[in-house]
C-alpha cells in the first residue's frame, strides 16, 4: 500500500481554502481536504511577531504526490511562504488508506 501523508496548510480565508481544496482534489494530488473552524496564527515574520486569523487545511495524499502537491500549493497560495507540512500516517484503517491511495496520482 502507498504511504499516505497529511499535509498541513493554513490559508488567509474561508474563499481561498475552497478554492485550493477542490483544485487538489480535481487534479487528484489530495483525496480529501478538510477546511477547520478559523484559528489565530502568531507568527515571526520578517522580523516582526505577528497575529492573523487563518484557516487550516488538513490534506490527506500518498507520498508519491507531495513533490505535485507542494508545487501546486506553492502556485494557489497567497502567502509568498505557504506552510506546507507533511505528516507521515503511521497506521489507519486499510480501507480509508487504500481508498487514499485509489484516488491520488502523481503528475
Amino acid at each position: 500500500m502507498t504511504e499516505a501523508l497529511v499535509v498541513l496548510c493554513n490559508v488567509p480565508d474561508a474563499g481561498c481554502a475552497e478554492r485550493i481544496a477542490r483544485a487538489l482534489v480535481e487534479r487528484r494530488l489530495a483525496a480529501c481536504v478538510n477546511i477547520l473552524h478559523p484559528c489565530l496564527s502568531v507568527y515571526r515574520w520578517q522580523g516582526e511577531v505577528e497575529t492573523q486569523h487563518e484557516i487550516p487545511l488538513l490534506i490527506k495524499t500518498t507520498a508519491a504526490c507531495f513533490a505535485a502537491l507542494s508545487a501546486a500549493l506553492s502556485e494557489l497560495h497567497p502567502y509568498e511562504v505557504p506552510e506546507i507540512i507533511a505528516l507521515p500516517v503511521s497506521a489507519g484503517l486499510p480501507a480509508y488508506l487504500g481508498w487514499v491511495s485509489q484516488e491520488t496520482r502523481a503528475e
